[in-house]
């Protein structure tokens, strides 16, 4: 292994190329560090938007008219305001109003749980969205088929229409949990230590921009590369021949 490190070394030596987080120990230790911060950071925020989705979907469903407009006031407010000024009106704005009225004198959470509320909150609108669409496609006679079994309206939802919502929606809730995971990268304007953040320490230290954007950039087609794969590997294991899918397929 320390051969390895060491043909990074002499590529720095040899042409310039600085990629000291591969034989810079210290550098290496805060880039892997940064690394792990933002698949954390990026798993809690796919898991809690999922959950927004499903829940805010069942709201929209409601037959309580005020259910619905609060479902769609908080749509309407995280789809069409920018992640980075939700991200920031939570951080300053929300976390000071919440420890002035409880006499706190520091935060109540840290910049990454911060994080975490303001962006699956954002992913959450659309994902509920996604699964309100989802369960539009489910035929009405399936509905009707399983309350004639004597289900109720939370046991159709549950085992009937959310299941099968899924599968029709698999594509549109891909294309989101995508660009959420792209999205953590503004986590980096409240300080939060995932790899933009730390990889902007590293080159103001070492001035190797190029090569840490390069790195950065390659880290993000991989991560991203994996969850479409893990996405596409998911949506094949619960595909229901006939549904959900054109005939032609």
């Amino acid at each position: 292994m320390d051969a390895f490190w060491d043909w990074f070394r002499w590529l720095d030596e040899a042409y310039g190329i600085k990629l000291t987080i591969f034989y810079d120990e210290w550098d290496r230790g805060r880039f892997l560090k940064g690394l792990v911060t933002t698949i954390q950071l990026s798993f809690v925020c796919i898991v809690l938007s999922v959950i927004i989705g499903m829940i805010g979907a069942w709201f929209q469903m409601s037959s309580y008219a005020s259910a619905r407009r609060l479902v769609h006031a908080y749509i309407q407010f995280f789809r069409n305001t920018p992640p980075l000024v939700q991200l920031y009106f939570f951080y300053f704005a929300i976390d000071s109003a919440i420890a002035h009225l409880f006499d706190l004198h520091t935060g109540i959470l840290s910049s990454f749980g911060w994080a975490v509320i303001s962006l699956s909150f954002f992913a959450g609108a659309f994902n509920t969205e996604i699964f309100r669409a989802g369960l539009e496609a489910v035929p009405e006679s399936t509905v009707e088929a399983a309350e004639s079994l004597g289900y109720t309206k939370w046991q159709v939802y549950r085992y009937v229409t959310l299941p099968l919502a899924y599968r029709v929606c698999l594509p549109a809730l891909n294309s989101n949990l995508v660009n959420l995971v792209k999205t953590t990268t503004v986590a980096y304007a409240i300080a939060v230590p995932e790899t933009l953040y730390v990889s902007n320490q590293i080159w103001s230290d070492e001035f190797n921009v190029p090569e840490m954007m390069n790195v950065v950039w390659v880290v993000y087609l991989v991560l991203v590369g994996i969850l479409v794969w893990l996405m596409h590997r998911w949506e094949r294991a619960i595909r229901i021949p006939g549904f959900g899918r054109s005939s032609h397929e």
